[in-house]
């Protein structure tokens, strides 16, 4: 059983909000988004299926949107409102991303939620939180995380090269994130015999403590870390750990050993590869192998550990040199050190690997007439089960049906204009 079952979300539509909303959904919560008339802009974000405009068709939303219901309702308007009022009564949860001030000008600040609604969950998401002098500043996923920090720490070790940020909307799924475990977290207090409660997420602070050393090294002792090629950002910078395999593709050589069973390992992989006598520091791993651990802390100030660990990066680097991409990742694998082939996204999701662990997902297209392949599971429990239970909804595909459900008067609704004029 998937482990959200029974579990009402209401999602006031919102490109920031969405990936919590499929986070939960995908968990098995019944998530009700609930777009304005007209549908949500998101469903006009490219790529569109077969470069076919149409909101309908917009991978983005099809991604973003997965088990979810839509309803279409103007919750601005008296009667669009007393109806989303009515569906809070009976959810568990509401998620939304409106800037600050928004709901409270709309007749839902926190009195009409949490305060009159005792079993609510309420997350919001916001750029900079809903209270500091920072609030009412716009944002975009590009300022997120130019401005949180993960945009410094990523690049490459030519600083004459700009910063990169992570692609594919991460500044908003980083919130999303923490908007999701907020939801739980607080759902679970209710269970225990608390009540529901507001959570704000801020996607500045989200973002900012993914930074790893960065944060800490400016705020306790003011030093800035560089930006390398595939590895964590440092005030000093460490040895390249991208390497092009013989086969011409770049792989990530990983964490060197630090054990004696992960030296030993090594050793035998580059004997087996005959490639021994063309290390000198291979010396260097036999004493990696008596040793009981590699004290990282040490690196720089003791020679010998510095000598060890440094023995086992170029241990990996000549054996990348001489053995393709996919056989050093099975090589590293088998020795059970941590290495990656760099992938573009397409080849990561074909990989045996990621294939075989159930990340490709056909789901049923309506709109296409045939089955579609998704991103799979984030996780693997072995008792809470995650799945698609249907693709991304139609805009307003479940109005009728959820308001229903709530006991709401469809007709009387669809007559105020809530629903949107024809």
């Amino acid at each position: 059983m998937s482990a959200l079952v029974g579990v009402r979300v209401i999602e006031l539509a919102h490109e920031r909000i969405a990936f919590a909303g499929k986070l939960l959904g995908d968990m098995g919560a019944d998530v009700v988004v609930v777009e304005p008339p007209g549908g949500s802009p998101m469903r006009s974000h490219e790529p569109f299926v077969d470069d076919l405009p149409d909101r309908e068709r917009s991978l983005t939303w099809w991604h973003y949107n997965t088990s979810k219901r839509s309803i279409v309702l103007d919750w601005r308007c008296p009667e669009g409102l007393e109806a989303l009022r009515v569906l809070l009564a009976r959810a568990d949860i509401l998620i939304e991303a409106e800037d600050p001030g928004v709901l409270v000008q709309n007749g839902l600040d926190d009195a009409a939620l949490t305060g009159a609604l005792p079993r609510l969950v309420h997350v919001s998401m916001t750029p900079f939180g809903p209270t500091g002098e920072r609030r009412h500043e716009l944002a975009t996923d590009l300022t997120i995380l130019a401005g949180s920090g993960p945009a410094w720490n990523c690049g490459y070790d030519d600083h004459r090269l700009p910063p990169i940020r992570g692609g594919g909307g991460h500044g908003y799924a980083i919130g999303c994130h923490y908007a999701a475990m907020s939801a739980l977290t607080a759902l679970l207090h209710r269970e225990r015999g608390g009540r529901g409660q507001r959570v704000d997420v801020s996607m500045h602070a989200a973002a900012n403590v993914t930074t790893e050393m960065a944060s800490y090294d400016w705020l306790v002792q003011k030093r800035t870390v560089q930006r390398q090629t595939g590895r964590h950002a440092t005030e000093k910078r460490s040895m390249p750990s991208q390497v092009r395999c013989a086969d011409g593709r770049y792989v990530n050589t990983g964490v060197p050993p630090r054990t004696p069973q992960e030296f030993g390992r090594l050793l035998a992989w580059l004997r087996e590869l005959d490639l021994e006598q063309e290390l000198p520091e291979a010396v260097f791993l036999q004493m990696g192998m008596e040793r009981d651990r590699i004290d990282l802390s040490k690196i720089g100030t003791d020679d010998e550990v510095t000598a060890i660990f440094a023995a086992g990066r170029e241990a990996l680097v000549l054996i990348a040199s001489r053995v393709s991409a996919q056989q050093f990742f099975l090589g590293a694998q088998r020795a059970g050190l941590p290495a990656g082939v760099i992938y573009s996204p397409e080849e990561a999701f074909e990989d045996p690997h990621f294939v075989a662990r159930g990340m490709q997902v056909e789901v049923e297209q309506p709109q296409l007439g045939r089955k579609v392949r998704y991103p799979g599971p984030p996780y693997a429990f072995g008792k809470s089960r995650w799945m698609i239970s249907h693709p991304a909804p139609a805009l307003g595909q479940h109005t009728e049906e959820v308001l229903a459900e709530a006991g709401i008067d469809v007709a009387r609704v669809r007559a105020s204009g809530a629903f949107g004029r024809s």
